[in-house]
């Protein structure tokens, strides 16, 4: 990706060196949805959505143990201890190059989607982006580098310990700048969920459904953040910012962190909360080819 040299998004908070004060306490949550016409803070026809921290790429199942459902909404004891003040600077130079990257990549959703609502006369508030070690405090409690990079509707926030991107490369084999990008817009994409009413209308309803309903509704709300980090994707082809394989790079990430790739046949279909591989490449590649946002309607028929 074209990427050194170019503006830096000026929402980047920066606690690389901090203290991560207490631990965390429990959360609880689920998700699902109705498309939402981008601007409008209703889903169409009555849809669901979640609220809570919905963490990229399965992560808090499949390396800690814990339900990701049980993080999409807060509905659980939330950590309140503060963070700590002591805040060292990093001085590792190849971190703060990503840093710089996280910062570029950021500035380019910050374009795109601010094009896409201002074409339906609405105006953009980006998420601010928390680089951060270890452990820090979220509006959802505490953030741990083992959860993977997370959005907070509670503060709108999207959580990142830079170090999860050399276990995307080395754990999952989805290597390169593009497949750390497309993670970005993926849980920028549900920072546009929070904005249109995906994912409050659903914490208000999640209580009728089973767990298997919730599962199966966190699996369209994840391929449409794919689906959006498509849009970006074609977003960033239009301005000429790509480079040979980057689009590869990202559909090999997707196809890296589905359900079925990560859980090797040992989970059940309907525990899946993320969507299969063959499922989550083919919304990145929807949103990628079509450009519209109207084409990532993953509520409405088959997936």
């Amino acid at each position: 990706m074209k990427w050194q040299g170019r503006d830096r998004s000026s929402n980047i908070e920066d606690r690389r060196g901090q203290g991560g004060g207490s631990s965390g306490g429990g959360y609880r949550g689920g998700f699902g949805g109705g498309f939402p016409p981008i601007g409008g803070g209703r889903t169409r026809g009555g849809g669901l959505g979640i609220v809570g921290v919905i963490v990229v790429l399965g992560l808090i199942w499949f390396v800690t143990g814990q339900n990701p459902i049980d993080i999409l909404t807060n509905g659980g004891t939330m950590s309140s201890g503060p963070s700590s003040s002591n805040w060292t600077p990093s001085t590792n130079a190849s971190e703060d190059e990503l840093a710089n990257f996280v910062g570029v990549v950021v500035k380019d959703t910050e374009d795109y989607w601010g094009e896409v609502f201002r074409a339906s006369n609405e105006t953009y508030t980006p998420p601010k982006v928390v680089l951060f070690s270890d452990t820090t405090q979220s509006g959802c409690g505490t953030a741990q580098s083992a959860s993977g990079p997370f959005y907070c509707p509670n503060d709108r926030k999207v959580y990142i310990d830079l170090a999860f991107y050399d276990q995307l490369r080395r754990q999952f084999g989805a290597p390169g700048d593009f497949a750390q990008a497309y993670v970005i817009a993926h849980e920028v994409g549900h920072h546009i969920q929070n904005l249109t009413g995906v994912l409050p209308e659903f914490n208000r309803r999640r209580a009728a459904m089973s767990q298997e309903q919730q599962n199966a509704y966190s699996v369209r709300v994840e391929l449409q953040a794919d689906c959006y980090a498509g849009l970006w994707t074609n977003f960033a082809r239009r301005q000429n910012y790509l480079e040979s394989g980057d689009s590869e790079e990202a559909i090999n990430a997707a196809n890296a962190i589905g359900d079925d790739t990560l859980t090797r046949g040992r989970v059940s279909e309907r525990n899946f909360t993320h969507g299969t591989a063959e499922q989550r490449m083919k919304w990145l590649k929807r949103g990628m080819e079509s450009g519209d946002p109207a084409a990532c309607d993953t509520f409405s028929g088959p997936i």
